[in-house]
């Protein structure tokens, strides 16, 4: 995939362990904080790896450039915010309801923006001076619950944000069209208790209708469009909403509650 960056094409971190002598120190308490039982070898090569190797799926990344990237991502943050309290049809629900469907459906809402937008970024492997320091001078005896099981984004995690991206992109959406999709994704009837269930069913219909309206003169020929874009968007459902927040809000707000945070943007008039 063009977009993915150099980073994530690198091979497996595991690559010759047995052949090397152990790391005893480092490797060791790395492999006590993720779970693993202490391996035979140390050290970092990527190369190449056969296809039962997960590897990526606990190899822990940071942005490359975060200051500019969060910079960016926070606009696209605020974007997505305002344009919730924009919609007349959202500020006439039940505030717990807003509430709920805020929780529910920022992070694939934000997705969209940074779609929308054309965001790109890089990630690189995660310091082993930083990944020491979190162990070693702010361990989980010192630290609240919400921070002791606050899981660091992971390459494999980023790959899937990344291709998600991609598949829009490849789309080509309108402004007209991305604008109805987050209606269609933002009044989600299946949130759990939600008081005003039925009448958000019928803002989602009423969103897709319009999506599908525009759709159809702008691409005559394309008439499995409309079930691609639908298709592309129920992906974002996959997004952790905390890959989101630690990749690309964690260095900006620190300990803070993002979801605290973008409460106070909703509700302020």
């Amino acid at each position: 995939m063009s977009r993915i960056n150099d980073e994530m094409s690198n091979g497996c971190q595991c690559q010759g362990r047995k052949d090397r002598q152990p790391n005893a120190i480092l490797f060791n308490i790395l492999s006590r904080r993720d779970g693993r039982a202490p391996a035979t070898g140390g050290g970092t090569e990527y190369g190449s790896r056969p296809h039962n190797c997960h590897c990526a799926t606990r190899r822990t990344v940071c942005l490359k450039a975060p200051e500019e990237t969060c910079q960016v991502a926070s606009g696209v943050l605020v974007k997505t915010i305002h344009f919730m309290k924009s919609l007349p049809s959202f500020q006439q629900l039940p505030p717990k309801d807003q509430l709920s469907l805020l929780q529910s459906c920022w992070a694939p809402l934000f997705i969209l923006g940074l779609a929308q937008e054309g965001v790109d970024f890089e990630v690189t492997d995660t310091p082993v001076t930083s990944m020491l320091k979190r162990i070693l001078l702010t361990g989980k005896e010192h630290r609240g619950p919400r921070e002791a099981d606050r899981a660091q984004p992971t390459l494999a995690g980023v790959h899937k944000l990344k291709s998600c991206l991609d598949k829009f992109w490849s789309l080509d959406l309108s402004p007209k069209e991305y604008a109805y999709l987050k209606g269609a994704m933002l009044f989600n009837p299946d949130v759990p208790q939600l008081k005003a269930a039925l009448f958000i069913e019928g803002l989602q219909q009423e969103a897709q209708r319009a999506l599908r309206e525009v759709v159809l003169p702008l691409h005559p020929q394309d008439r499995g469009r409309f079930a691609r874009i639908l298709l592309t968007a129920s992906a974002l459902k996959t997004i952790n909403p905390s890959l989101v927040t630690e990749l690309f809000f964690r260095p900006v707000i620190g300990q803070a509650d993002l979801l605290e945070l973008l409460a106070e943007m909703l509700f302020t008039r």
